[in-house]
């Protein structure tokens, strides 16, 4: 009899440990989601351009409904037939427009990167969320770009789309990611030019470099690259002041099984102000594969008091220079 006695207050004490232990997870994983989604809504106001609704954005940006854009459906292969786009994929994280004196590039890999400090910075190493950036390099005197970033919270499943996307080689990549355009609001000949709504596989039509680190992508998408779309993007700009613009980014569903297309990420940005592009510095710095060993040259050199050995014998070609941004963007 003792011994049943002891048993139940044994399991008794057990039910209670495991329901506190589990109560504390619950409370933990609540802190980390709330965490994460606040971290969010921090970022997604911290640009230059301000976060507004979509039906009222001058000079700004949102993220518009899913149902606007079109898509693959489920029997599209056999029937032809989209849909209507819904949910996205990923969260919208910001939109950035920016200029500097050259072409920017790798923007997430840029120290002073406000996107970049916030995912380093704001998060524990631990739960750090993954970043999706795609840089749109608008060909100008001034090398505007605009900068669209998403997020995911989850894990991305093993084997889907995004999975194969990001291990995946460049070849896959530019025959996969499409871009959804559409104007919502602008003059007739820029609606003429762009069309009701626009689709392109952007590795096919322009020229698409991809950067992944460990918690984010970045696609730099040099619009300049093509003569059509560069015309198009000249165009559209003269009148960039009275314009609404949609841009849905995904990957481009070609089997069965990878049916109906799922957009990552979408934005819009509304009647944008040249003058509000945010400036930025840029520097150059050479390769480190390029750098390191001239430096030990020079170092040599020095303790051998052989001046003429610090010059570098393998020639600096423009290709061995990166820009590198120097204030905050």
């Amino acid at each position: 009899m003792s011994f049943g006695i002891e048993g139940l207050h044994l399991a008794s004490y057990l039910c209670i440990e495991l329901r506190g232990n589990w109560l504390r997870y619950l409370h933990m994983a609540s802190c980390n989601g709330n965490n994460q989604h606040e971290w969010i809504e921090r970022v997604k106001s911290g640009g230059a351009v301000p976060l507004s609704e979509p039906d009222n954005c001058p000079n700004g940006w949102a993220s518009p409904p899913g149902d606007k854009f079109m898509v693959r459906g489920p029997e599209y292969l056999s029937t032809r037939v989209k849909i209507p786009a819904g949910e996205y994929l990923l969260k919208p994280l910001g939109f950035d427009w920016i200029r500097g004196a050259t072409k920017i590039v790798e923007v997430l890999n840029h120290p002073n990167s406000r996107i970049r400090k916030a995912l380093q910075d704001d998060l524990p190493a631990g739960s750090k969320p993954f970043v999706w950036a795609f840089n749109l390099q608008v060909p100008s005197k001034e090398n505007y770009s605009a900068v669209a970033y998403f997020v995911s919270l989850e894990p991305i499943p093993e084997g889907s789309l995004m999975d194969q996307f990001l291990k995946g080689d460049d070849g896959f990549r530019n025959s996969r990611l499409k871009l959804i355009a559409n104007i919502v609001k602008g003059p007739w000949i820029v609606r003429r030019a762009v069309g009701e709504q626009a689709i392109c596989i952007l590795g096919r039509a322009v020229s698409c470099k991809y950067f992944i680190g460990n918690n984010y992508i970045e696609v730099d998408v040099d619009i300049g690259a093509s003569m059509v779309a560069n015309a198009i993007v000249h165009l559209a700009f003269g009148y960039i002041t009275t314009l609404t613009v949609d841009l849905a980014f995904l990957i481009e569903s070609q089997t069965q099984p990878e049916l109906p297309e799922r957009i990552l990420g979408a934005v819009r940005f509304s009647e944008l102000n040249p003058a509000s592009a945010r400036k930025v510095t840029l520097v150059l710095y050479q390769h480190m594969s390029m750098a390191m060993p001239i430096m030990k040259t020079a170092v040599m050199a020095v303790l051998k008091n052989d001046w003429f050995a610090c010059l570098p014998t393998q020639r600096m070609e423009p290709d061995n220079y990166k820009s590198l941004e120097a204030v905050a963007i």
